[in-house]
């Protein structure tokens, strides 16, 4: 049995930052666990075609670890992936982190204040401090469509993308147009015979404006680091900005809306494929996408936009509400991901034994996204409200790794058995939280993987990073019952 002092789980962004930061601050007894093979997290398990970020390159790293080399204005997955490589080994993370280890069981022991964690390749550890970094986007949603598993061709999640499937001249059916449909479809409608792009809600799309960044540019960032902290902090700055619209004024989005539609009409002059292609719904209520490329690769003459709902699966297609058999040879579902739902990346008990999917039966919450009443010493990363729709995630991951060590600091500072965040506290916080997101865009009306099925927004932060960062710049013990 192994006794680490703080275990991570995942190895993403979230697990990453916090294994250097943990460094940083001297603390050196800790272990990510990771269940796959390799480390990345979402950049690691999404590898479809053109898979890539929608926030530009510079402003989508870590602060403190500024990246010279982006390609693109949009970083690729590849060149994610190859980021968060080089931060392990360049702050010397690999000793710390275990592959194939999945956890299958946390649980808190009352009497000693520890966490008792059991993985996959049969290993048990104990840690003071437990840190879920599994991120929001890790469970892939599977649709419920009668016949899905009966279909003869292969069939695959967007996010378990089948690089064996041959693709090449067959007729492909895509399920979904969210962010991940987006990017694959203009990759694969060159080379399909045809493509059912099966469309429920027509997202708003805004011209992406990806380029190459140059060789010279480059060269001025690594010679003149400054220069691209300053180029990320007026990104950071833009997209704050859009945030009076989310949370503030809705109606401000109105001018965004404008340009989606132009966007629209420049690109696809069919009156016919145009009216299904219009959003009937408030901007920024659910998603909004960025592309170049996917309007035209839907004008193709081999790509259809099917708006039936569809009615089942069968060996041979997608059967229709109007009972037409579309045939296809290969299914991809970009059906996205299991964010909203109260169900705990793996069986978490805590003080007294209480599971985690009890806990959240009526919804997740937790205290600034990071902490959960009746379960000490757990802190999440990129816990329930902390998502955006308006800038990057990195400085929400930043700003709660920050609060969770400031946390396990004071544990081992004063020499704390745990910490538990207050009920009172808790539910004062998502009392606010929930006021506040009755006022933003997200509560105009469309139904949007933000919510669970109940109407509850368990994913999204409803205000400003910078508020974020305020309030989490320090532990306050007073929100906290401390057991010595």
């Amino acid at each position: 049995m192994r006794n680490d002092h703080v275990v991570v789980v995942g190895s993403g962004f979230g697990g990453i930052g916090m294994g250097i930061r943990l460094k940083e601050a001297g603390i050196h007894d800790f272990t990510i666990l990771e269940q796959a093979d390799g480390i990345g997290g979402t950049w690691r398990d999404n590898v479809y075609p053109g898979a890539a970020c929608d926030i530009e390159s510079h402003l989508y790293s870590f602060s403190f670890e500024l990246n010279p080399e982006w390609s693109r204005t949009y970083a690729t997955q590849r060149e994610i992936l190859a980021y968060l490589e080089r931060c392990v080994d360049k702050y010397g993370l690999r000793p710390h982190i275990r592959t194939g280890a999945r956890v299958t069981r946390a649980a808190f022991d009352d009497g000693e204040g520890v966490w008792t964690i059991d993985t996959s390749d049969g290993e048990t550890r104990r840690a003071r401090a437990l840190v879920a970094a599994c991120g929001g986007l890790s469970r892939p949603a599977l649709p419920a469509i009668p016949g899905l598993d009966t279909f003869a061709g292969p069939t695959f999640h967007s996010a378990r993308w089948d690089a064996g499937a041959r693709l090449d001249g067959k007729r492909v059916a895509i399920v979904g147009t969210g962010a991940s449909s987006i990017q694959i479809v203009p990759e694969i409608a060159p080379i399909v015979a045809h493509l059912d792009v099966y469309q429920r809600t027509p997202p708003w799309i805004l011209p992406k404006a990806d380029r190459a960044i140059t060789d010279e540019e480059r060269a001025r960032f690594r010679a003149r680091p400054w220069l691209q902290k300053i180029v990320r902090g007026v990104l950071y700055a833009r997209h704050e900005v859009r945030a009076l619209g989310f949370v503030v004024e809705p109606r401000i989005l109105e001018v965004a809306s404008w340009m989606g539609i132009k966007h629209l009409e420049a690109s696809v002059l069919d009156p016919a494929l145009r009216r299904k292609l219009t959003p009937s719904y408030t901007m920024g209520c659910k998603r909004i996408l960025i592309s170049d490329d996917y309007y035209p690769a839907l004008v193709r003459d081999n790509v259809d936009v099917v708006t039936d709902a569809i009615r089942e699966v069968s060996p041979r297609g997608i059967v229709t509400a109007d009972g037409r058999e579309r045939p296809a040879d290969a299914l991809i579902l970009a059906t996205g991901f299991h964010a909203a739902d109260a169900l705990a990346p793996f069986e978490v008990r805590g003080a007294g034994g209480r599971d985690l999917n009890d806990a959240w039966r009526g919804g997740a919450e937790a205290f600034l996204g990071a902490a959960v009443c009746g379960f000490p010493n757990l802190f999440l990363i990129v816990g329930p409200n902390t998502g955006l729709g308006h800038n990057s995630m990195i400085t929400m991951i930043e700003a709660q790794i920050a609060y969770i060590l400031d946390a396990i600091r004071m544990v081992r500072r004063d020499g704390l058995t745990s910490v538990a965040v207050r009920a009172d506290a808790q539910a004062r916080y998502n009392a606010r939280i929930q006021a506040r997101l009755a006022r933003t865009v997200w509560s105009t009306g469309c139904i949007a993987w933000y919510s669970t099925k109940d109407g509850k927004n368990t994913t999204l932060w409803p205000g400003f990073t910078f508020e974020f960062h305020a309030r989490t710049r320090r532990v306050d013990p007073a929100d906290y019952h401390i057991v010595e």
